[in-house]
């Protein structure tokens, strides 16, 4: 079955000079056969196994992948996570494409599983933000549902947000929130607040999220006190894990986190070549 993932599959790979890797030309044997082993080197969530097959696949069919774990599973450090068995060159060419994205993919998930972890005894959710990285979106966020978040809206026509530079377009919330509603489409209608008397605004109109923007968990609380709760809400900035219980226990309903998308470390894995034989 070809990848859903193949153009960009293509484009790693042609970035990478993958199918002219002079080095293992020169130092490995045409035919030469081999095994080996991709490890964790740090505690994580793994994300992206499916498109790092899928590397090995294109660059040789051949390729043997036996993956010990799934998407959204918990790795320690040492775990083997899979033996591959192939052509030496074949490996060699795939191996840094394929690790690009496993790497990356298991980062995101596991920094969202840090943030869902912090504020689990609450009904908080995580979600992600669009800061994401071109072109790796649909992964990305497929990775923040491996760590145990939410996704907000894929693109700008999965919902309609309502931030500072539509009010000041359109002259004030109610205008905005109004106009949205009136294009009648099936999406929700979410308006930013950074102030308490934009949050009463929002109010009297009533869009299905509100979103808080760089308030104080306090602020928050005094927010959530006036909110009906058919409204949901939402608060994002300067949200991190040393105090986003605080604002969880607000009674918020999501908190939409751009770092675990935009900032994430990639998870430490590795992949050694444990054995080689001849064709």
């Amino acid at each position: 079955m070809q990848s859903p993932h193949l153009t960009l599959i293509n484009l790693a790979l042609e970035e990478d000079a993958a199918f002219n890797d002079l080095t293992s030309l020169a130092t490995i044997a045409e035919g030469a056969l081999g095994t080996a082993r991709i490890t964790a080197k740090a505690n994580g969530i793994l994300s992206g196994l499916t498109i790092a097959r899928d590397v090995f696949a294109r660059v040789d069919a051949s390729i043997v992948c036996d993956w010990k774990f799934a998407d959204a599973d918990k790795v320690s450090e040492g775990d083997l996570v899979c033996e591959l068995n192939g052509p030496l060159r074949s490996l060699l060419a795939a191996e840094r494409t394929a690790l690009n994205f496993l790497q990356h993919l298991s980062g995101i998930a596991t920094a969202t599983h840090l943030y869902v972890e912090v504020i689990k005894d609450t009904q908080c959710k995580i979600a992600d933000t669009r800061k994401t990285t071109p072109g790796l979106r649909l992964l990305e966020k497929q990775a923040v549902l491996h760590g145990g978040g939410i996704n907000h809206r894929v693109n700008l026509q999965g919902g309609m947000l309502i931030k500072e530079n539509h009010i000041e377009a359109c002259g004030s919330i109610t205008d905005a929130v109004n106009a949205c509603f009136s294009l009648e489409r099936a999406v929700w209608v979410e308006v930013e607040c950074e102030t308490m008397d934009e949050v009463a605004e929002a109010v009297t109109v009533c869009p299905d999220i509100i979103l808080l923007d760089n308030m104080t968990p306090e602020q928050v609380s005094r927010a959530r006190s006036i909110i009906p709760t058919s409204i949901l809400l939402e608060a994002s900035g300067n949200i991190t894990l040393t105090n986003a219980h605080a604002y969880a226990e607000t009674g918020i309903d999501r908190i939409a986190i751009g770092a675990i998308t935009h900032s994430s470390p990639a998870l430490d894995l590795s992949m050694r070549i444990t054995g080689s034989r001849a064709s």
